[in-house]
């Protein structure tokens, strides 16, 4: 069963269950992936891959907006965006611990021979295709700092 069938079930059983906010996000998940399928003009549908980048963009929007108005005082706000996040993020694989994305940073480390900060876009690169949506980038970044400084 594809992305866009599990939504449309969601989308059931939360209409029946009255819950506004798993309705709002996954409104928001269906329009990106329709959004997403007429732009690349993909008669078959988006691949899985393009679909999990898609799925980690709308959580990536959605706490970056509640981190904003969290910094501005405005909780009211930020709870419902940090709402849908959790609704949002059902869809994405099981994320990695940091301890697990750490291990294939150092893998990574060792089969290239990066050496120092110089080195951080080419790791970067490696780390984030391997881990691609098990990890977000933000941790994979702060992870691969700690170990080329």
């Amino acid at each position: 069963m594809g992305l866009q069938d599990k939504v449309m079930e969601q989308m059931k059983t939360a209409m029946k269950a009255k819950d506004k906010v798993a309705l709002e996000s996954l409104r928001a998940i269906k329009s990106a992936l329709l959004l997403a399928q007429t732009e690349a003009g993909s008669g078959d549908g988006l691949s899985e891959e393009e679909e999990v980048k898609l799925v980690q963009k709308l959580v990536k929007q959605r706490k970056d907006s509640a981190a904003i108005f969290q910094e501005q005082g405005r909780n009211d706000l930020a709870e419902p965006e940090l709402a849908q996040v959790a609704v949002i993020e059902q869809f994405l694989p099981a994320q990695l611990s940091e301890d697990e994305i750490e291990k294939v940073v150092v893998t990574v480390i060792a089969n290239t021979g990066a050496e120092g900060m110089k080195d951080m876009g080419k790791v970067m690169g490696m780390v984030s295709k391997q881990l691609a949506g098990q990890a977000d980038g933000k941790t994979i970044s702060t992870i691969v700092k700690s170990k080329l400084a």
